[in-house]
């Protein structure tokens, strides 16, 4: 009996540690590119914060490095987990992210910054789960559109149908919060689920003129709350009034273009130390990199996000099955739009929405779903490479 287990636990480590096993077969510039923005992340949400408790600079910092610690936990699991299991449990998921949805709206849900869309969880710890709508709707479309009509690489009407239930169930209790900036942003994956699924083009045309139909319904029936048409009209204008709705947007601008090319170091951001910039280890953490670290820490961290989407983008081509390739897709355009908005905003070429940096920005929830992204396109990459 003793002899058996000495080569069956050797056997297990080889499948643990192995050339074969995950560790070596993971994508490992994508998680190093994550790595170095969770870092980087970590040094500005401890700038951003280390004056709002005296004798405590740090902790908020401390908070933010127990979810990253989760977040990396999670990614991992996932990673684990498989294409056939996340394909599996999809609906599950969705079903999952319904109900935290729906709990919202009920008395379960609080208020934070005017978006009622989080659950408090005590001890200063909150959920918020419309972040985790996001990769729990990129699977269920994944799902739903992975079987094309037979012969060709379009999908099946029905399943187009579902889809479009799917992605219209869930951006309709967040619009109920209100939250318009996730709204956007799951807007988008299901766009581009339907682009990689081969939906004929005048049918992309048509929804997206539904699309700009419905935003336009939300906005001349006066669906909007008074400061998000503030933040609209702040954007066409922000010198209109720049001590009431342009603030944020003129703030964000000095304190970027204090930085200069190399910044004025970390924690020597006058800008940063005053708090001038609002929600500046969130939303706006990217004017804190460009004033601390400069033009050229700036374009570090564009740099590193684009990595890591110029990896995934590798992962959806190299995806041997339309499942894989449909969610590789979803989770790239779920970030690089939410990149896009979130640096547009900081730079006065896009309107102020309330969507974090991807891994950079401080964050439970939403650095849970970041994470969780990560371990599905590494269990995409992962299978892709046993072959």
């Amino acid at each position: 009996m003793s002899q058996a287990v000495g080569p069956r636990r050797r056997s297990m480590v080889r499948r643990a540690v192995g050339t074969r096993s995950m560790v070596w077969r993971a994508d490992g510039v994508m998680l190093v590119a994550v790595l170095a923005l969770s870092v980087v992340g970590t040094l500005l949400v401890w700038s951003s914060t280390r004056t709002w408790t005296p004798g405590a600079p740090a902790g908020m910092v401390k908070k933010h490095v127990l979810n990253l610690v989760i977040g990396w936990v999670l990614c991992g699991v996932t990673a684990l987990a498989g294409p056939r299991t996340l394909r599996a449990y999809a609906p599950v998921v969705y079903g999952v992210s319904l109900l935290g949805l729906l709990a919202v709206i009920t008395p379960l849900g609080s208020t934070i910054n005017g978006s009622h869309s989080w659950i408090l969880l005590g001890g200063g710890f909150a959920v918020q789960p419309s972040e985790l709508a996001k990769p729990a709707l990129i699977l269920m479309l994944g799902t739903l559109l992975a079987e094309p009509v037979p012969g060709t690489d379009r999908p099946r009407p029905l399943d187009l149908v579902l889809g479009l239930a799917a992605a219209g169930i869930a951006m309709g209790l967040v619009m109920l919060q209100p939250d318009f900036g996730t709204t956007m942003v799951l807007a988008v994956i299901t766009a581009a689920a339907m682009i990689f699924a081969g939906l004929r083009k005048r049918y992309v045309a048509g929804l997206g003129v539904l699309a700009l139909a419905g935003a336009a319904a939300v906005w001349l029936l006066g669906l909007l709350k008074p400061y998000q048409v503030a933040r609209f009209t702040a954007f066409l204008d922000p010198a209109n009034d720049p001590r009431g709705a342009g603030y944020n947007s003129t703030q964000s601008l000095i304190a970027i273009g204090s930085g200069e090319i190399f910044g004025k170091g970390l924690f020597h951001g006058g800008q940063t130390t005053g708090r001038f910039v609002p929600e500046q280890h969130t939303d706006f953490i990217f004017t804190v990199a460009g004033e601390e670290f400069g033009f050229l820490g700036a374009i570090t961290v564009v740099a590193l996000l684009g990595v890591v989407l110029l990896r995934g983008l590798r992962i959806a081509r190299q995806c041997e099955d339309r499942f894989g390739a449909l969610v590789a897709g979803g989770v790239i355009c779920w970030f690089a739009f939410q990149v896009f908005i979130n640096i547009g905003m900081t730079i006065g070429i896009m309107p102020i929405t309330g969507v974090p940096l991807p891994f950079v920005s401080y964050g439970g929830t939403a650095t849970f779903a970041n994470m969780i992204a990560i371990g599905v396109l590494q269990a995409l990459h992962v299978r892709t490479r046993s072959f």
